[in-house]
């Protein structure tokens, strides 16, 4: 029977979301891909158990993840949450969302009232639950008026399916719109979740942080490593066979060559201040409070302690801000 360890939050700080009283831990566990029903149950049960026994206590999943077999990513969760991590629910963060494709049909996609409240159900059914503490709009849906699908998330609150409400891959402009009436009705909304690494920089570009700032809200960064390209595993080059994700596709504007510049560059910083380049690229996030936390996507609990050590120094000087800066500008 597993018994989660005694020390656990021992030297591990939380991070508030915006101005709410919910807190996560400044490195979260992401279920997007290779956790879904082709992947083996047990070693993926022990990934999620050592990152809680380290004071990962967020787990984020989607209904859409599961590599191609929607909903199966909520359901190897939610096996784990009945079984090994139900005496320890009430310690939990559990985030998921709705808004890509989950069934056939135009109610399968987008974030009309009825995928809302029919999502939510679903959901909740496959992760074993009664609530979720996060529940996303998992991207802008320009086919549904902004007030429907914020009044959904806001009903979700009131029924008692979940206890906060964020937003993921809401431009500014769009975030803006939903924040305003987010207010309008007192929706306990508390992040944004986007794309954020060293080298996609946009929500700092585009205002974004500034606005979620200015409101009280937070941001929660997915691709904090851009598919750990931020490692030193490319020191050396990178390989044509490297998948960047959509959201990243400006990294190699100026070619693969460039970016190997780049982080080696970057990685004489993270030497100097006894860090890997991948815990320095994840403490760097964190060096601003209104990022709430960072999700990391690894199936490797070798991986997933070694990247927890970024949090053990998370300061930075000017003079380091200031040279990250010009080699990211170059």
């Amino acid at each position: 029977m597993y018994q989660a360890q005694a020390e656990r939050y021992e030297g591990v700080p939380v991070r508030p979301a915006g101005n709410s009283g919910l807190v996560m831990p400044p490195i979260s566990l992401g279920l997007w891909q290779h956790f879904g029903s082709g992947d083996p149950l047990a070693a993926r049960r022990d990934v999620i158990l050592a990152a809680f026994d380290h004071g990962v206590f967020q787990f984020d999943v989607a209904n859409h993840y599961g590599d191609g077999d929607f909903g199966s990513s909520e359901a190897l969760l939610g096996q784990v949450l009945a079984n090994e991590l139900k005496p320890y629910r009430d310690e939990l963060v559990i985030a998921t969302k709705v808004g890509y494709e989950i069934h056939p049909g135009p109610f399968g996609t987008g974030t009309s009232r009825k995928a809302i409240l029919q999502g939510i159900d679903d959901s909740l059914r496959r992760l074993n639950l009664d609530y979720v503490d996060l529940y996303y709009a998992h991207r802008f849906d320009a086919g549904v008026p902004v007030a429907e699908t914020v009044r959904a998330l806001d009903d979700v609150v009131r029924q008692g399916k979940a206890l906060y409400i964020g937003v993921s891959n809401y431009d500014t402009d769009q975030a803006k719109q939903a924040i305003a009436l987010f207010k309008q009705l007192g929706t306990p909304f508390v992040v944004d979740q986007m794309s954020y690494n060293m080298f996609n920089r946009s929500v700092e570009t585009s205002g974004l942080l500034d606005e979620l700032r200015a409101a009280g809200a937070g941001v929660v960064a997915y691709g904090p490593l851009s598919e750990g390209l931020l490692s030193d595993r490319y020191l050396k080059g990178i390989p044509d066979t490297f998948k960047i994700h959509p959201t990243n596709e400006g990294t190699f504007a100026h070619g693969r060559e460039a970016v190997v510049t780049k982080l080696n560059a970057l990685n004489e910083i993270a030497q100097d201040r006894g860090q890997t380049l991948s815990q320095m690229a994840l403490a760097w996030l964190l060096r601003d409070p209104v990022v709430a936390s960072v999700l990391v996507g690894t199936t490797s609990v070798e991986h997933l302690i070694d990247d927890l050590k970024a949090c053990e120094h998370l300061e930075f000087t000017a003079t380091e801000c200031e040279a990250i800066d010009n080699i990211l500008a170059e």
